[in-house]
């Protein structure tokens, strides 16, 4: 199991009126207990001798790791989703989007936020640079590495 099939696992329980879930499988064990309105608890621990195991605090109380630029073109670069969740272009429904094609946007500027289990992170940029597509929709469910933006370098 991956950290995508983990993270939708996560997602799937946060919606719904389980309270606890454990998956067995050849290697690993996977177990999630809700406790009240927080955030899941999740144990992860491998019994693949190649693999440490892993034991995880709730997930969505993560900080949100930037979008890591990839290349596309020479001065084209492509922000991604660090996680799965939902996609916002704005801080609230009456506010303004963080940013609109054509936006110069540096390293720290929140470029949009996502929604995991009830928790909105912020999402920077990396990069200098402009924006020149948004491939995503508002208010869109996305993937963990999924292209949001691309970014003409500055």
């Amino acid at each position: 199991m991956d950290t995508k099939e983990i993270q939708r696992l996560l997602d799937y329980i946060a919606k719904s009126p389980l309270a606890e879930v454990s998956i067995e499988t050849e290697g690993l064990k996977v177990s999630v207990k809700k406790h009240g309105e927080a955030a899941p608890v999740v144990s992860v621990v491998s019994a693949a001798p190649a693999a440490a195991p892993v034991a995880a605090a709730p997930a969505a109380a993560a900080p949100a790791a930037p979008a890591a630029p990839a290349p596309v073109a020479d001065n084209l670069y492509t922000v991604k989703s660090p996680m799965i969740g939902t996609f916002y272009r704005a801080p609230g429904p009456d506010k303004d989007n963080f940013v609109e094609v054509g936006t110069e946007i540096a390293p720290g500027k929140t470029v949009c936020v996502i929604e995991a289990m009830k928790l909105f992170n912020e999402i920077d940029s990396e990069i200098s640079g402009k924006i020149v597509k948004i491939l995503v929709e508002n208010a869109s469910p996305v993937e963990f590495d999924q292209p949001l933006f691309l970014v003409e370098k500055a």
